[in-house]
């Protein structure tokens, strides 16, 4: 399927593996101009090379830590540097899970909000002029469970991540813009092989909760990622996307 993204410019955020390497992956595949962004330069340079090949060409690599007060700003100027100008789609992609395993301080809280919710929502606001101005763009964002089975501080930034994108929505469709959320399941990636470091734990939690019968790949996500940021998908807005094999209970 020919998606139209030929000479769109999208910025991927925490790119330098997982999730944010295979929508990076499905972005280029798609002819698009990428800007990968995180904290690691040789993991980065590493991701340039492997999709070098793409149609989009060698992704640009923009070193920062989206979670810094400063991040956003640094980070959102030197995509748009690196890609001729413009920032079509933005891919908020930064989050860790943190769970609470006793009494967590404030710190801890905060930090986890900052991470899977503030640092989106500050880059967001940088790059929203721009995609006004042109009547055109795209945002979209990695959420993940909103209720999580135990405590976890990344749970409820994740749900005001939902909820802010939700609105925005709102605000921003008569400019073009749609906001969508994406909402992964077990997808093998390094968090999740630490959380399920053997096969028969991976087997006994896929049997009990993804009816799929698997974990699913980082290119699962980044395929609807390119799809929401193509025109095609130019009337849908405000989703909340769940990719989890069926297992949806996960994701609500």
């Amino acid at each position: 399927m020919n998606l139209d993204l030929a000479n769109k410019t999208a910025l991927v955020t925490a790119a330098s593996g997982g999730i944010g390497r295979g929508v990076a992956e499905a972005l280029a595949e798609a002819g698009v101009r990428v800007a990968i962004s995180g904290r690691t330069p040789a993991t980065l340079e590493m991701v340039a090379q492997a999709l070098a090949s793409h149609a989009g060409g060698r992704p640009a690599i923009v070193v920062g830590d989206v979670a810094a007060r400063s991040g956003p700003a640094q980070i959102a100027a030197e995509a748009a540097a690196a890609l001729g100008g413009r920032i079509d789609i933005l891919v908020n992609n930064a989050g860790a899970a943190r769970p609470i395993g006793g009494e967590a301080d404030d710190d801890y809280w905060d930090q986890s909000l900052t991470l899977n919710f503030m640092a989106a929502r500050r880059l967001t606001d940088l790059v929203i002029p721009a995609m006004k101005a042109q009547r055109w763009g795209r945002i979209i964002s990695i959420s993940g469970a909103l209720v999580a089975p135990r405590l976890n501080a990344a749970a409820p930034a994740k749900a005001a991540l939902a909820s802010w994108s939700r609105t925005l929505a709102f605000e921003l469709g008569a400019y073009g813009i749609t906001v969508n959320t994406v909402a992964p399941g077990r997808i093998n990636t390094a968090q999740i092989q630490r959380l399920h470091p053997t096969e028969q734990s991976r087997a006994a939690y896929i049997k009990e909760n993804i009816p799929a019968g698997y974990f699913g790949e980082p290119y699962d996500i980044g395929h609807l990622v390119a799809f929401l940021a193509s025109p095609l998908a130019r009337y849908i807005n405000g989703a909340a996307i769940p990719v989890d094999g069926g297992a949806l209970r996960r994701a609500l």
